[in-house]
């Protein structure tokens, strides 16, 4: 019982291994995961401060937000 559960774990970790390694033949140069990363790091950082915009009270500390949602919008053009 226990040799049957065993080759079925072999077999899928082979067929995993198998797709990992077909993954990073297709898989992007590094300088171009680089600048995705960074891209989907600035997307997250505008959203999020988006988020604290809607919720914000103070308008001080709003117009501080809209200065760097300015700012991370003005480094996803430049990219």
């Amino acid at each position: 019982m226990a040799r049957g559960w065993e080759s079925k774990s072999v077999e899928e970790q082979q067929s995993q291994a198998g797709t990992a390694s077909s993954d990073r033949h297709n898989a992007k140069p590094a300088p171009e995961q680089a600048a995705s990363r960074n891209r989907e790091a600035l997307n997250l950082a505008c959203s999020r401060i988006r988020q604290q915009l809607e919720a914000c009270s103070s308008e001080r500390y709003a117009a501080q937000l809209r200065r760097a949602l300015a700012d991370l919008e003005g480094q996803l053009q430049s990219e």
